[in-house]
């Protein structure tokens, strides 16, 4: 049984330092791809307070493809180049992204959703996934977000 209960009292980086230890608990040594997306998404919803979908798309064949996720039915295949998810794989850049309304050629997958983050995965220089969160909540991310799930992405590498 696992019993990752995040502290709603402690500050960001440290939310996001058992975050990051609790996903590495749960990814390590497991070979599946979809179990360790299926659990680190589920933590990202218990973790981070405020979003409305958590979850990874897949890079398949050189477009995105929805792979394990939390929150309402979500877009299925995204060009790379489109949309948030798209740009940030196709420049394997985060995205941060305050007002998703603004960004060019955005995709609504969900018109609830109000500001975005989106991290890149990478292994041996190359995008294989990307980490989605979405909120509700204008300008919900900032940089202590961005650096949080950049260091999941790192630890979730070689794991999915």
């Amino acid at each position: 049984m696992f019993d990752f209960r995040p502290d709603p009292d402690c500050p960001k980086p440290e939310a996001y330092r058992q975050l990051c230890e609790a996903a590495d608990a749960l990814t390590s040594g497991e070979p599946d791809a979809v179990a360790n997306m299926a659990n680190s998404a589920a933590l990202l919803w218990e973790f981070l307070p405020e979003l409305n979908w958590a979850g990874f798309y897949r890079l398949v064949e050189g477009e995105l493809v929805l792979g394990p996720f939390v929150g309402r039915p979500a877009c299925i295949r995204i060009p790379l180049g489109s949309g948030v998810c798209g740009v940030a794989a196709a420049k394997n850049e985060t995205q941060l992204v305050e007002d998703v309304h603004a960004f060019p050629g955005h995709i609504a997958c969900d018109a609830d959703t109000n500001s975005e983050l989106v991290v890149p995965v990478v292994r041996e220089g190359q995008v294989v996934a990307v980490i989605d969160l979405d909120s509700p909540q204008k300008a919900r991310f900032d940089n202590e977000d961005r650096a949080g799930i950049e260091k999941l992405a790192a630890i979730l590498s070689d794991r999915i």
